[in-house]
């Protein structure tokens, strides 16, 4: 009755149906439940590394406009740097503090957009001529889609704290924002609203190599607008070894970029007051090493939850838990077990599933053939 039950699970499998009587005979020929993947895999997790990074706490020097575009409102970015020092990372939160009007409730922070850039020259048109005195270690013409977060497509969720209901910024940017020869306008003056800590939680997080990049958020208020706080810019030691500056631009000057320090205010540089945090994950797939069950993952590859790709589940040379295959059905019934969970997921579609089980059924795994060979990888297109 179990063997029949098994039988019964498998030929209701929509995305295998079709597949060949070899297919089938190896499928049948199985006595591996619906589940008992689990058990194939050797669960051996790398070492967990988490990351973080911050700018501090405000220093009360500048602040400056970051807001989408809206009803008679044109799009303002500010953007600060930061690095990764080594593996992939998955940015899972940030915060960032700012000012938004006096008397405002915390409700008018209707949405948050967070874009990540990579620095100039990287993703940007080198032979236009810029509208700026210098382009060098600015943010790029654009950002990374793949490292864009929108609270409106439910990539992000926000929260926002009041942290002191008055809080007093030496200057500010919002409107003087222009191209050169006019860009050094000395800043806007002081200005004071309530200090505000959005926190923000990327779903999915946002992975990122080792590297140089620049953070940009965007606060929509339904009333009056965002103003990020500068932050405490050391020098001796810097923040980290090549600690850029904050940069800003509109829609007008846009695609290039401002320093606030040394272009609009005339002197200086300045960060901006934010954190990130995040867990390595040193195989790329997307699955902090913390949960990954599969380190090693071959770039590209696609993963379940558990951070296993088909190809780590079903290894050409035997059973991820050790050993080797009893034969070529069970590898290719392990294969087509794999492929079907891969479907119920939707990480892959039916189509898809089929063509690996085919050529699952096609390759000589778990053969005597291969046994003779324990080096040869099966690789799933």
């Amino acid at each position: 009755m179990k063997e029949q039950n098994q039988m019964k699970t498998i030929n209701e499998t929509p995305a295998l149906r079709g597949l060949g009587s070899f297919v089938w005979a190896a499928l049948s020929a199985s006595k591996i439940a619906a589940g008992a993947l689990a058990s194939l895999l050797l669960v051996s997790q790398v070492s967990a590394d988490s990351f973080s990074f911050s700018t501090g706490n405000p220093d009360g020097k500048i602040a400056t406009l970051s807001r989408p575009s809206s009803q008679g409102k044109i799009q303002t970015e500010t953007a600060d740097d930061f690095i990764i020092v080594s593996n992939t990372t998955l940015i899972s939160q940030v915060t960032f503090t700012g000012l938004i009007p006096s008397g405002a409730p915390l409700s008018s922070a209707q949405n948050v957009e967070i874009e990540i850039y990579h620095v100039f020259s990287a993703d940007s048109d080198t032979n236009r001529t810029p509208h700026v005195p210098t382009r060098a270690n600015s943010p790029s013409d654009v950002e990374i889609d793949a490292a864009t977060r929108d609270g409106l497509d439910g990539s992000l969720s926000f929260g926002v704290t009041l942290v002191n209901a008055s809080f007093t910024a030496s200057n500010s940017v919002v409107t003087g924002i222009h191209a050169a020869t006019n860009q050094t306008t000395h800043g806007e003056g002081p200005v004071t609203g309530q200090e505000v800590l959005i926190s923000v939680t990327f779903n999915p997080p946002i992975s990122l190599p080792p590297g140089h990049y620049f953070f940009r958020p965007e606060v929509l208020l339904s009333s009056g607008d965002f103003l990020w706080l500068s932050a405490p810019k050391p020098t001796a030691p810097p923040l980290f070894v090549g600690d850029l500056q904050s940069w800003i631009r509109n829609d007008d000057l846009a695609p290039d970029w401002l320093r606030i320090g040394a272009d609009i205010v005339g002197a200086g540089a300045f960060n901006a007051a934010f954190s990130l945090s995040g867990e390595t994950d040193a195989d790329g797939d997307g699955i902090p090493d913390s949960r990954d069950l599969c380190p090693g993952t071959v770039s590209g590859s696609i993963v379940d939850p558990n951070g296993c790709s088909i190809e780590q589940i079903a290894p050409c040379g035997g059973p991820a838990s050790g050993g080797t295959w009893k034969n070529h059905g069970q590898y290719v019934s392990t294969v087509a077990e794999a492929a079907e969970a891969f479907v119920q997921q939707r990480l892959i579609s039916e189509a898809q599933a089929e063509e690996i089980v085919a050529q699952a059924a096609q390759s000589d795994c778990g053969t005597k053939r291969s046994a003779s060979r324990p080096n040869r990888k099966h690789r799933n297109k």
